[in-house]
């Protein structure tokens, strides 16, 4: 950890959270790793593979409704941190075992600015735009956009098997994309 400020803030973290120092300061590692803004890491205490974004929390025991709270609460806090700290966000080298030399756009919608999350596996991918209340989802090349409504999208999950799926969950429970209306930005 960076100094004494920042150890004091992960110990006080971790006792209001009910967390090891070492699963906040896990959080900590990938928000730098994410500049400030998303983390996405590996820890039992959060079941495994997690992601955060403002907007997106996503956790390894996805169900979990408690302990999403929970990662959601410790990474708002420590963003904050790093935004109010903009020295400390890059203080450390990212702990990765590779890291590409070739940017990849990404190649959403333009007009939609950036968006808060986004995944992709095989031929199926999606972002999520909260400020403009819109979700894209390209399958195999197709995409689709979609108005969000009123739902906050909080969840996701992706899996490839015999079918590749998403699900995405809001503050209405599972967001169901055939009662969105489709449009064209």
């Amino acid at each position: 950890m960076a100094d004494l400020k920042e150890t004091a803030l992960v110990a006080r973290l971790a006792a209001r959270h009910g967390l090891s120092r070492d699963a906040v300061e896990t959080v900590l590692r990938a928000l730098r790793s994410g500049g400030g803004s998303m983390a996405q890491f590996s820890h039992a205490e959060f079941g495994g593979m997690s992601q955060w974004s403002s907007g997106m929390t996503m956790i390894g025991d996805m169900f979990n409704d408690a302990l999403r709270a929970k990662l959601n609460a410790v990474a708002t806090d420590l963003a904050a941190y790093l935004r109010e700290n903009p020295e400390v966000t890059h203080n450390e080298p990212a702990e990765v075992s590779y890291r590409s030399q070739q940017q990849v756009p990404e190649n959403w919608p333009r007009g939609l600015g950036t968006p808060s999350s986004t995944g992709s596996q095989n031929h199926l991918r999606y972002a999520i735009y909260p400020d403009r209340r819109r979700l894209v989802i390209e399958d195999a090349g197709q995409r689709t956009i979609y108005d969000t409504g009123d739902h906050v999208i909080s969840g996701i999950a992706q899996a490839q098997s015999a079918d590749a799926t998403l699900t995405f969950r809001s503050q209405n429970g599972l967001v169901r994309l055939s009662e969105l209306k489709k449009v064209d930005a």
